[in-house]
């Protein structure tokens, strides 16, 4: 599994953007994977931000709900993260990552994944 996370860039506090993570997948189905966003700021360790399950179910970090939406394009293979109502404290490299689906999980830590992208900058001015 290949990944390819795009869409990052210099917004102002309480903007939007949206992220994209496109899977090039051999052998087997993108459906078949969860799908993780992470990120990781200048001398901070990488945290969770949002999942996606196989099943669609999606899982969030307490600091980004009810602002950022995890979905899935499984035709496209692709993963999205919508960031809404932007905030300075949300500036860091963001990555996403795969895992073969395969058991019950919320899929928050990065150790699950075996797959990750190369990471997009994401950078909020206050």
């Amino acid at each position: 599994v290949q990944l390819q996370a795009s869409g990052g860039g210099l917004v102002q506090a309480g903007d939007s953007l949206r992220l994209s993570c496109s899977a090039s997948v051999s052998g087997s189905s993108f459906s078949a994977y969860g799908v993780g966003w992470f990120r990781q700021a200048p001398g901070k360790d990488r945290e969770f931000v949002a999942s996606i399950r196989w099943s669609g179910s999606t899982y969030y970090a307490d600091s980004v709900k009810e602002r950022f939406s995890i979905s899935r394009d499984n035709a496209k293979n692709t993963v999205y993260l919508q960031m809404n109502s932007l905030k300075p404290e949300d500036t860091a490299v963001y990555y996403c990552a795969a895992v073969r689906d395969y058991r019950s999980s919320t899929y928050s830590s990065p150790k699950e994944y075996g797959y990750w992208g190369q990471g997009t900058q994401v950078t909020v001015s206050s």
